[in-house]
């Protein structure tokens, strides 16, 4: 059963400058929180367009798939950063079970976390009206 866990924020900068920080696996550490003991896996960069987006793919780890693509786009006033992560727990029924126990929550709080970090580095930018057509 694959899960998806989808964040939009905004931040100031520039494009180039925010998209630069995210592609550079130094500051990946900075993002994680400190009691998750960042744990170690493979990934492999499945897609990249500079400035624009960049997908990774876990090769090995600890979920039977992990999919996070990080789309930014220039808004006024900053950046809109998009993080959608498509995964799949191992263990059948027990997977879908601990993801509902724990595993949901854990990548919630975890997401919250980097959320404040990047807000943090960059600072919130307002964020953008929506608007829809009658």
């Amino acid at each position: 059963m694959t899960h998806v866990l989808e964040r939009t924020q905004t931040v100031h900068g520039e494009v180039a400058s925010v998209f630069e920080f995210f592609t550079n696996p130094h500051n990946l550490e900075a993002l994680t929180p400190p009691w998750l003991h960042f744990v170690r896996w493979e990934s492999l960069i499945a897609e990249f367009r500079e400035n624009e987006l960049f997908a990774d793919e876990m090769l090995r780890g600890p979920y039977r798939r992990w999919y996070h693509r990080h789309v930014f786009r220039p808004v006024d006033g900053g950046v809109e950063i998009n993080d959608r992560v498509e995964y799949e727990l191992p263990f059948g029924p027990i997977g879908r079970l601990a993801h509902a126990v724990a595993v949901r929550r854990q990548l919630q709080a975890i997401f919250d976390y980097r959320r404040r970090k990047v807000e943090e580095i960059f600072g919130a930018a307002p964020p953008q009206p929506r608007f829809t057509r009658p």
